[in-house]
């Protein structure tokens, strides 16, 4: 899988930015995520 993934973003070097772009925003959001659990503590 590795190999097909860099060899489609060879092929389109635009979507190189696109998957950085969502990575980061995956990334953001499991933080924001995990600090929203851990700031509620519950009932």
């Amino acid at each position: 899988m590795h190999e097909s993934v860099a060899n489609y973003v060879a092929e389109n070097p635009k979507m190189a930015g696109v998957l950085f772009t969502a990575l980061l925003l995956l990334t953001q959001a499991s933080s924001v995520a995990a600090n929203a659990a851990a700031s509620n503590p519950g009932p």
